[in-house]
């Protein structure tokens, strides 16, 4: 039977014990989310770049946060896909009038062909990040394999270093939703002049267009003026070389 992911996880952090069988190989079981914005719907892609040692992987349990309620797994063809759900200790509001009474715990992927070490596959769950920016997600993720398992479920204390540990556990921070202050469309224009920079800002364009129109404006006149200026020189500069020739 198999074992589930708590069991597992706890066996492995009380006894010390996260390899059983082949050993593990350097490269880790992580997860890529499309974005870390808390509150948003997010893809997370777990990604298993190798075996137990040399062992195929057969199954792969993810577990989910307690404080997310719904995941939908996306369909891999290599692999068949089960939710373990959990009772809920209260009811959670769906946002649609309704009520969760329980949770997706786990998420368990099963080879449908054992893949090999060496090769790559990607494991994507779609899911609402929790509203809390500043929180870390953790994904307890155990790797069971022809021969051994491999239980990536360390999680780095305080001040240590994530990638010094063996067998890490998938995880990520959420961070603020950008443009979620309250005054972003009240932020006056950054020209130096304070609160009425945008209404400044509106009046100079305003000024320069005007401007712009009495510059523009009389060059017309202007013109027409000249040309007659010119063309009554002409007419004076005729007239002045006709009386100057001399009479037969």
């Amino acid at each position: 039977m198999r074992k589930t992911l708590r069991a597992v996880g706890a066996a492995s952090l009380t006894a010390g014990l996260v390899v059983v069988g082949a050993g593990a190989a350097s490269a880790h079981v992580t997860v890529t989310p499309d974005t870390t914005e808390a509150g948003a719907y997010a893809l997370l892609t777990f990604g298993v770049p190798h075996g137990c040692g040399d062992s195929p992987t057969t199954t792969v349990s993810i577990q989910v946060p307690e404080q997310v309620v719904t995941v939908t797994p996306t369909v891999n063809p290599g692999w068949d896909v089960e939710k373990v759900m959990e009772d809920l200790a209260e009811p959670v509001d769906d946002g649609h009038g309704g009520q969760y009474t329980e949770r997706v715990a786990e998420v368990v992927y099963t080879a449908r062909t054992p893949l090999p070490d060496g090769y790559r596959d990607a494991l994507v769950l779609s899911l609402k990040l929790p509203d809390a920016a500043g929180e870390t997600l953790v994904f307890p993720t155990v790797q069971e394999c022809a021969e051994g398992e491999s239980a990536w479920v360390q999680v780095p204390a305080d001040g240590e270093d994530g990638h010094d540990l063996e067998l890490p556990a998938p995880l990520f921070t959420l961070t603020a939703a950008e443009g979620d202050g309250p005054d972003d469309a009240a932020k006056p224009v950054a020209d130096g002049s304070g609160s009425g920079g945008s209404e400044d800002a509106a009046a100079g364009a305003s000024g320069d267009a005007a401007s712009a129109g009495a510059a523009a404006g009389p060059a017309p006149a202007l013109t027409w003026t000249a040309l007659v200026l010119a063309a009554a020189g002409l007419v004076l500069g005729a007239l002045g070389f006709v009386r100057s020739r001399p009479r037969a």
